[in-house]
This record gives C-alpha cells, sequence and structure tokens, in this order.
C-alpha cells in the first residue's frame, strides 16, 4: 500500500507542473517532442489581426503553460507568435495575418486558414463560396468582441458632433470645408481605409451606403497609420477602430434624428451607438482542429479580459449608470429610478423573437453576472422598430423580452420584470435594415439592494 501511495504522490507533478493540468496536457499530446508545431492560422481583419488576435493567441497559450513567447514579424501586417511547452518539451506557432476581412474569407474559402477573422459579417457571396458549412450559424460564427468605428477629427477642430447624414455629406466630397459645419474656414481633408479592410466595409455600409468616396481621399491599411495622419493635418477627418484613436479628437455621431452618442463602454457594448459593430472570427463550422475549438472556447471566456486590454469592448457583463436616462420617455422613466442598466442587449434575427447568435451566447454571460447578486430585481424591457401597425410593434416588443425570460427560465432564473415598449425610444431612424436591427433589442436593467449597489 505504501509503495502505491509513493507512486500516486510521484506521477502528481507531471500532471500539474508549470500550472499545466492533465486536460491541457492532453490537449497537446500528439505533438512529438521537441518540434516545432504549427497549431492554426488566423487571416484577414487588421481591427483583429494588428493588436487583439496576436494578445488572444499569446494569452492562451499563457493558459496552457507556454513560455518564451514572441512575436515575429513575417511581413508587413503578418506576425507569427511562438511558445515553448515545457510539459511536452515543444515550440508551438500560431501564424496571423491582418490584411483586412476580405483577405480571411478568400483564405477560407480556399482552405489557407483556419480562422478568417472580420469586423463585418460574412456576405452571402463569400459565405456561397464555403459549401462545406453554413457560416451563418453560431458552429461558424464566433462572435469576439464589440468595436465602435470611431470618427476621428485633427484635435484643434471645435466640432463635436456630426449626424451619419454629415458624415456621408463630408466623405463623398459634398462638404469640403468646416464652415459648412460651424466650425473654422478650414478645407477638408478625407483620410480613409483601404478596400480590403473591413472597417472600410463597415463605413461604407453603415455611412456611405451606395454613395462613392470622394476622390481625393487617402487611403490607409493600418488603423494607427491613419489616426497619426489625422492627428497632424488640420482640418483632417477619418474613421478608425475604436482603440486606434491614439492622439486624434473623438466625435460624438447621431443616425438621424436621435440624439448624438460617443462611443464608450455602455453605448459600444449594447450596440446603441451608431457605429457600433462586432467583431467576427469564423469557421467552416464546428473546428476539426482541436487547438481552433480550444482557443475560441477561450476568447469567449478568459479571453474577454485581452478584448478589453487591447482597447476594444469585452462582452462581459456590467452594472453601469447610463447618461441618458431623463431623456428617456415618461413611461420608461418611471420605472428606472436607482435602476443600473446591464452592458448587454439581446438582439434578434430579422423581424422575429429568435435570438441571434450572440444573444445566445450572452444568456450564459447574463446568467453568470446574475448568479453573483442573486438579490438583484431583474428587469427585461423589449422595444421595436417604428412600424404602421403600432399594435404589432407592441406585441412583437414583449414577445421579445419574453423570449429572454424564457431563455433564463431554462437555467431557474425567473426576471422580476417583463415588458415592452414598442417603438419608443428608437437608436436610430429607420433607413433600410440596419435601423429596425438597431432598434429591435431587449435591455436588461437591475434595481440592487443599497448593499450591492455600492460594490458595484
Amino acid at each position: 500500500m505504501r509503495s502505491l501511495i509513493l507512486l500516486v504522490l510521484s506521477l502528481i507533478p507531471l500532471a500539474f507542473s508549470s500550472g499545466v493540468s492533465a486536460l491541457d496536457r492532453s490537449l497537446f499530446s500528439d505533438i512529438p517532442s521537441g518540434r516545432y508545431q504549427h497549431l492554426f492560422r488566423i487571416d484577414g481583419s487588421n481591427t483583429i489581426g494588428a493588436e487583439m488576435a496576436p494578445a488572444l493567441a499569446e494569452a492562451w497559450l499563457t493558459r496552457h503553460g507556454a513560455s518564451q513567447l514572441n512575436r515575429v514579424p513575417l511581413a508587413e501586417n503578418e506576425v507569427r507568435i511562438t511558445g515553448y511547452l515545457d510539459s511536452i518539451g515543444s515550440h508551438v506557432i500560431v501564424d496571423i495575418a491582418a490584411h483586412g476581412s476580405g483577405t480571411g474569407f478568400s483564405a477560407l474559402a480556399k482552405g489557407l486558414t483556419d480562422i478568417a477573422a472580420a469586423s463585418r459579417p460574412v456576405k452571402p457571396k463569400e459565405a456561397s463560396q464555403i459549401t462545406r458549412a453554413d457560416l451563418t450559424t453560431s458552429d461558424s460564427e464566433h462572435i469576439v468582441g464589440i468595436d465602435g468605428l470611431a470618427i476621428i477629427v485633427d484635435p484643434t477642430n471645435p466640432v463635436n458632433a456630426l449626424s451619419v447624414e454629415s458624415l456621408r455629406a463630408i466623405f463623398s466630397g459634398q462638404i469640403t470645408n468646416w464652415s459648412e459645419l460651424g466650425g473654422a474656414d478650414v478645407p477638408v481633408s478625407i483620410f480613409a481605409r483601404d478596400g480590403k479592410s473591413g472597417t472600410w466595409d463597415s463605413f461604407k455600409h453603415m455611412v456611405l451606403g451606395k454613395t462613392p468616396l470622394a476622390d481625393g481621399a487617402l487611403r490607409f491599411e493600418s488603423n494607427n497609420a491613419l489616426s497619426d495622419r489625422v492627428s497632424g493635418v488640420r482640418g483632417a477627418i477619418g474613421f478608425v477602430g475604436l482603440p486606434a484613436v491614439r492622439q486624434s479628437k473623438l466625435i460624438a455621431v447621431s443616425a438621424g434624428d436621435v440624439a448624438a452618442l460617443a462611443p464608450d463602454r455602455l453605448t459600444v457594448a449594447t450596440e446603441d451607438y451608431a457605429l457600433s459593430r462586432r467583431l467576427y472570427m469564423y469557421t467552416a463550422g464546428v473546428p476539426e482542429n482541436r487547438y481552433v475549438k480550444d482557443f475560441l472556447a477561450f476568447v469567449a471566456s478568459e479571453g474577454q479580459e485581452q478584448v478589453a486590454e487591447t482597447g476594444f469592448i469585452s462582452q462581459d457583463v456590467a452594472a453601469v449608470r447610463p447618461d441618458n436616462v431623463a431623456s428617456l420617455p415618461d413611461t420608461i422613466r418611471s420605472r428606472l429610478d436607482g435602476a443600473y442598466r446591464l452592458s448587454v442587449n439581446f438582439r434578434f434575427n430579422e423581424s422575429s423573437a429568435r435570438l441571434d447568435n450572440k444573444a445566445q451566447r450572452d444568456v450564459d454571460r447574463l446568467l453568470t453576472y446574475l448568479k453573483k447578486h442573486p438579490d438583484a430585481e431583474v428587469m427585461l424591457f423589449g422595444y421595436a422598430s417604428e412600424s404602421d401597425d403600432l399594435n404589432r410593434a407592441q406585441l412583437l416588443s414583449k414577445h421579445r423580452a419574453m423570449a429572454v425570460s424564457r431563455a433564463l427560465k431554462q437555467a431557474d432564473f425567473y426576471a422580476n420584470e417583463v415588458d415592452g415598449f414598442g417603438a419608443e425610444a428608437p437608436l436610430a431612424r429607420i433607413e433600410g435594415n440596419d435601423g429596425r436591427q438597431k432598434n429591435s433589442r431587449v435591455e436588461v436593467w437591475l434595481r440592487a439592494p443599497q448593499a450591492i449597489a455600492e460594490a458595484l
């Protein structure tokens, strides 16, 4: 018996050395000792690939006990992450190429990459080229964080807010001097991302639509390079991902005749901000590569810390005191006395009360948060887009709130209030599907006991 105990004790260090569990060890069990093993490759968005993807890869490798981490530049906007796994005595590699969202989908279709990083949803034409999987399902579409498309000007510009319509006029060349917008008598200089960029695709989709970009606009492959140019040119304006504002001045944006909002922790996380966007990683269905599968699970959970540290907005739920309660209609404001807004909005498949891919995962995030505050009162308030049939809008908004409530009930959690406010408190003017999708939502509000409120 004594010899058996000694044998068991001798095996314990093997399972837990370097902070690596037996489960972690099994993930890399097929890698030969003393070899360099390529684990997976990420292609696509510069917004994701410049800083977030390398940080996530490094954090994931560290989580599995890797040491001697290095970022090795391979070419412009391409980097190799290397690390050493002490548990198996081998080096491992993750390659990242960040040349634009479109390049990621092209590489995925050709089988040249494992993950397509994108700062916009996959286009139907791109999805049709990948016949082995449906890229619109939750098996293929993985939301890794939220970004606010930042409108930036040079720091001396006195203009603080612009509407989407004004932005369209500026970037198309219809407005050529800041004096036309209440600013100084200074010519407008336009800076834009290049045509391969998901940031450009998002801007074109959310701002320009079918209106062409002004011929004189200067184009950049890098967010940081564009921002640095804007901050140094009087009269300049451009757009970048939120972490790349740097020394430039950030502008608040309104969608139509609703109030202008600046991108911040709450407005971007809830996608209330007019130019908020989701950041994606796409796989061709459930990943066959077990390293990719484990990496994406990490990104959706612990990796949200790296998402936030690189300047984007994580999907972790937090309670926030919103600034706009006083501007809400009386019917809504009267229900929110002393309440906090949670940094998550549930959204739905088009014209339905079915939770979209992000919302399905957000149910678990919300439950994780609520379990930490079991004494708090939770309110689910649904909204719909404007409709000629106000009764339908009211009914649909209530059904959406009930859909979230049902999802929580499956985990034996019951909301205190579930209601719908129809088309009240719109976030955007109805212009095509984007406005409808943004206005169609369920907000989560929390009224906490004083002791909890003081801790929030």
